[in-house]
């Protein structure tokens, strides 16, 4: 875990910052990043990752919302889960070293019944109530729309226009609006001292004067903090400059710029674009303007849920080499954001990357230099505080071969990591994690001494002169079930350099599933279902639009039930649904990544012309106690987020009260 990135006291962003952020959602990430899923993730993620960005908490102006519509600041029931769940996922990053980042939107806000109403709210915190009036907007919002209609419905609006952009979407607040400043205060104190955030990320800072972020950060004493200047020029660095109070930075701000770079690199298949970032006409990431200062305050990215490729809207993605952009952000100073869907298709690679970074003692504000840099490849040496770490990236990245020097630990698509032998440790080219399936570990030495030998164990002790001794490049078996591997290097008889990965491995059994649809509130006589997704196996019998037809139902705990069962065929399976009645009109919204037993509610609410579903806790079958045995290897949670992988030695010992799947059955544990 990266618990001591956390310690590190700083008013914007720390120096010589040596952690990695994840940004855990992506446009319409619904089910993925729901607040309980990503805490049952938060083991894994907390072992890389030191900061992780969530969405937006607060209940939204529309329902699903990704957040960028804030309506309520107090209340934190958003579509992402409630506010019980949101305290529990912080606190369970949090206790395992990792600070969550919440999406702080503060340059609009929606409206309750007219264009210049706000709620009233009461601020848990400190037991004020809080409000905003016509007055707090800017006089020119909207292009000048929202005065014309306050004049002619008897509202003032502020005297102030806007001293930032304008957007359309939503009311435009006057930051110099003491009223605003007081709302605004008292509500980031509320998210870092009851909710518990670690810090923000700001968005949209283009919309008002980056003096307001320096006075709200230096105001509450945020540790971490990040605008979204959405801009490829000197702005971001200017920007950063004005959130200064007296001589001091305030926040860092995403490189845009670098991100820029990076796409045109790889979209134009030419790979000398990396090496404009030392150019002197790039403020962040250049070494030369002003020794690099500004790299403390880069928060590096080549994707986010802004750029990505939508299901609707080819946004500016990057189209290709997704494992090499992340090698070369990975390998970078500055403080590199790792993007939610990046992370779930190339899980083990960006793991070995941050694995290579920790290992070399990569931070913010290190030196890099370009070691050769042409149409089909880039290779960037960048000087670490324990040692350098040379990597190469591009279509042509396995040509390059380095002198005689470096070690190789980390091969992929279009990229390849070095280690100078000279940084004398050991290398597992297998990252800690849990998997399916048989795993192999191959052991490097990183070496100056030929004769190096690596020792290992497999029981969590430490590894000795006397444990079990290979030469580098042996591949070791790593048994099933939970494993610490502890690796040293061996040299003159004496160990070194010991490290640790803990690996849980099992084998995925394929198994049975029930949906359950109640249509009690809708009044349905019968139930499509459209089914997609997964492995590709789960299309209905009935290929055309709406699906398979059911009629008939089961009664379950007194309502009456359609059901289907379906095979979920791996550990990455699931299926979406739609579901309809008559010739498929009235329908559901889309309902994705089912891989477990659920009973669905059919709502008479609506997003347009579609029925919103409700997920309903019901039907358990049998009541298990917290210390019994199970012989089934997995436990997941209702909505298919694995918890367990060796039940059968653990059983349900040590888990929260609640529901939960095991052995095909719904279970409780009290």
């Amino acid at each position: 875990m990266m618990a001591s990135s956390l310690s590190v006291s700083a008013q914007g962003w720390p120096s010589n910052y040596d952690g990695v952020m994840l940004q855990a959602f992506y446009w319409d990430s619904f089910t993925p990043s729901q607040w309980r899923t990503l805490e049952a993730q938060s083991g894994d993620i907390s072992n890389y990752f030191s900061l992780v960005w969530v969405p937006q908490s607060g209940r939204a102006a529309n329902n699903p919302s990704m957040g960028y519509d804030p309506l309520y600041w107090y209340d934190q029931n958003s579509s992402f889960g409630n506010e019980q769940q949101l305290k529990s996922m912080i606190q369970a990053f949090k206790a395992k070293g990792t600070g969550v980042i919440a999406d702080v939107v503060i340059n609009h806000r929606g409206n309750l019944s007219n264009w210049v109403d706000f709620p009233t709210e009461v601020n848990p915190l400190d037991g004020k109530t809080y409000s905003m009036s016509s007055t707090d907007i800017c006089r020119n919002d909207d292009g000048g729309a929202t005065l014309n209609w306050a004049t002619k419905n008897g509202y003032s609006l502020s005297a102030n226009n806007d001293n930032g952009e304008d957007w359309s979407g939503m009311r435009d607040l006057d930051h110099m609006s003491q009223n605003v400043q007081d709302n605004v205060n008292a509500y980031l104190k509320y998210l870092l001292n009851y909710l518990g955030y670690t810090g923000f990320r700001y968005d949209m800072v283009k919309g008002y004067s980056g003096s307001y972020t320096g006075m709200y950060n230096s105001n509450c004493g945020v540790q971490y903090s990040v605008g979204e200047c959405w801009d490829a020029t000197r702005t971001i660095r200017n920007w950063i400059d004005a959130t200064k109070v007296g001589d001091q930075i305030q926040s860092a701000a995403f490189d845009f710029q670098f991100r820029y770079t990076v796409r045109n690199a790889i979209n134009s298949k030419n790979w000398t674009n990396l090496g404009k970032q030392n150019e002197g006409n790039w403020p962040l990431m250049s070494n030369n303007y002003e020794s690099g200062k500004y790299r403390r305050y880069a928060v590096t990215f080549v994707e986010n849920h802004d750029t990505e490729r939508r299901a609707n809207s080819a946004q500016d993605p990057i189209v290709r080499d997704t494992l090499a952009a992340n090698a070369y952000l990975l390998a970078m100073p500055g403080t590199p954001c790792v993007f939610m869907t990046h992370w779930m298709a190339c899980k083990k690679d960006i793991k070995m990357m941050i694995n290579a970074r920790k290992a070399a003692g990569i931070h913010s504000m290190c030196t890099y230099a370009n070691q050769a840099n042409n149409t089909g490849y880039y290779a960037v040496r960048t000087t670490g505080n324990k040692c350098d770490l040379l990597a190469v990236v591009g279509t042509n990245a396995a040509t390059y071969q380095p002198d005689a020097r470096w070690q190789p630990i980390l091969t992929g698509y279009h990229y390849a990591y070095y280690l100078p032998k000279s940084a004398e440790l050991a290398w597992v080219d297998l990252p800690a994690g849990e998997y399916d399936g048989q795993q192999t570990a191959t052991l490097t030495a990183v070496s100056e001494d030929e004769g190096a030998k690596l020792v290992y164990t497999l029981d969590g002790s430490n590894p000795t002169e006397t444990s079990t001794a290979v030469a580098s490049g042996t591949t070791i078996d790593i048994p099933f079930g939970s494993t610490t591997l502890k690796v040293g290097l061996l040299k003159n008889g004496s160990v070194s350099s010991i490290i640790t990965r803990q690996y849980d491995i099992s084998t995925f059994e394929p198994y049975s599933i029930d949906i359950y649809v109640n249509t009690d509130a809708v009044g349905w006589n019968s139930v499509n279902f459209w089914t997609w997704g997964g492995d590709g196996s789960h299309s209905p019998a009935n290929s055309a639009w709406p699906g398979d037809k059911v009629t008939s139902t089961v009664n379950v705990e007194g309502k009456n039930w359609y059901k289907k069962s379906y095979t979920i065929n791996s550990a990455t399976d699931c299926i979406n649904f739609v579901f309809s009645t008559g010739t498929g009109s009235p329908q559901t919204v889309d309902i994705n990544d089912i891989n477990a037993t659920t009973f669905f509610e059919i709502s008479t609410n609506k997003d347009g012309s579609k029925h919103l579903v409700n997920t309903v806790e019901t039907g358990i079958k049998e009541t298990i106690s917290p210390t019994l045995p199970t012989d089934n290897d997995a436990i997941y949670t209702l909505d298919g987020r694995l918890v367990r992988r060796n039940a059968r030695i653990e059983g349900t010992a040590g888990l929260p009260a609640g529901l939960y799947i095991m052995g095909h059955r719904k279970v409780v544990v009290r």
